[in-house]
């Protein structure tokens, strides 16, 4: 089975091989809007992968990676009789590392379709790019609720997700800040990110729709260290909850240093699911203990997901070490069965049509993933959402297990 990964020959000066999507094309027995990909008699099945997988934030994408190679485990390492070959870049989780994966992965001759990112700053950028060739992207976890929205621009129309909108999550929230904690005021910080502002920002609308107050939306960058000025700003409002679903890098910081803010010692501390990681208790160790997360629920994901988690340590030494793993198994199974349902054989090549593969992946209803039922929708929204809150009780790397530490303290 060909699992490795093989990009570094491609050189980013194949951008110049990116333009718009040709009119119809005929290829064999198959004619498609969007072009075909032709795969010669034993040449393996090229799909791509983009994900952060180094940094702060790695466990995301390296989660999502394992979780990808399971799936290609369980067909067999083939897909309609094709070894797979992965090619898989690192993104960096930001809009210039989307921008440059995308762009390589665009260049891979005859890529089917590729699956990613984690990070809706970087996907933002990346999506459009391979669209423009007619490449299917399948996202694994990332949620910013503009990528799917009715009103998504036309360089999205080939992006799709087996994860939430943050759109759900917001809704949840704000929920559970004013029915659950039963708070009257709401603080959010954002770090400017697609996911982040957009949450923070979603969360607050709905918490204002509930009949609660936003006394104060602050924003920081990624790379900031000293909170307190802006901790210090928030305290003076004195706010029932604070609120700010970023990153680990900040939000390690943030966890560490609210303690010394004397105006929030009775505010409800709220981080998002991007911290929910072995890496966030590396950089803030004890401050994380007693820090609460809001995330999907990964104990009402489906059937079949015991058997995933067993086969994940069985492989891997540990248990998953995200929260989206499930998602990016299941968008690996979307991805196959569309290639199943369109590609057509003929003389020993396989052909397939890059608006019939998308049209497939989008038509997919039904199917009973590891993260439940997947579902799309006409915008490529395929991920339902289950709300839970998480809590660490352990500041120690070594103890982090979902559903241990952090233990599931609501519903």
């Amino acid at each position: 089975m060909r699992f490795k990964l093989s990009l570094g020959a491609v050189a980013i000066a194949a951008t110049a091989l990116i333009t718009s999507a040709a009119l119809a094309v005929t290829k064999g027995p198959v004619t498609d809007d969007l072009g075909v990909v032709e795969l010669p008699a034993g040449a393996p099945m090229p799909i791509g992968l983009y994900w952060v997988i180094s940094g702060a934030d790695a466990a995301l994408g390296i989660d999502s990676k394992r979780a990808v190679e399971i799936a290609l485990k369980d067909l067999g390492g083939k897909i309609k009789g094709r070894d797979v070959q992965l090619y898989e870049e690192d993104d960096g989780c930001n809009a210039e590392g989307g921008q440059t994966a995308g762009t390589k992965l665009a260049a891979v001759p005859n890529i089917v379709g590729v699956l990613g990112g984690v990070c809706s700053s970087a996907t933002t950028a990346a999506a459009p790019i391979l669209w423009k060739q007619g490449i299917l992207n399948i996202c694994t976890a990332c949620t910013a609720a503009k990528l799917t929205a009715p009103d998504r621009k036309p360089d999205y129309a080939g992006f799709m997700r087996t994860i939430y909108s943050d759109a759900d999550q917001a809704a949840n929230d704000a929920k559970w800040f004013r029915e659950g904690l039963k708070c009257d005021t709401l603080a959010t910080i954002h770090d400017g990110s697609p996911y982040a502002q957009g949450l923070a920002e979603d969360a607050g609308k709905n918490f204002v729709a509930l009949g609660g107050t936003l006394v104060a939306a602050e924003a920081v960058t990624p790379t900031d260290v000293d909170m307190r000025p802006v901790l210090t700003s928030i305290g003076t409002k004195k706010p029932c909850v604070l609120y700010f679903p970023i990153f680990i890098a900040s939000g390690a910081q943030i966890a560490k240093q609210v303690a010394e803010i004397a105006d929030l010692k009775d505010t409800h501390i709220i981080g998002g699911s991007a911290m929910q990681a072995p890496a966030m208790l590396e950089a803030a160790g004890d401050a994380a203990k007693g820090l609460r997360i809001t995330n999907v629920d990964t104990s009402l994901l489906g059937s079949k997901y015991p058997e995933f988690v067993k086969k994940y340590e069985a492989d891997y030494g540990e248990k998953p070490i995200q929260s989206f793993h499930a998602m990016a198994y299941d968008a690996m199974m979307v991805l196959a069965a569309a290639i199943d349902k369109v590609a057509v054989e003929d003389g020993g090549n396989l052909y397939i049509g890059r608006k019939a593969l998308r049209d497939a992946a989008f038509a997919t209803k039904g199917m009973e993933g590891i993260s439940g039922a997947i579902n799309c929708n006409e915008h490529g929204s395929c991920g339902a959402f289950n709300f839970a809150v998480y809590q660490f009780t352990d500041g120690n790397p070594a103890t982090f297990e979902t559903g241990k530490n952090p233990v599931k303290i609501y519903p």
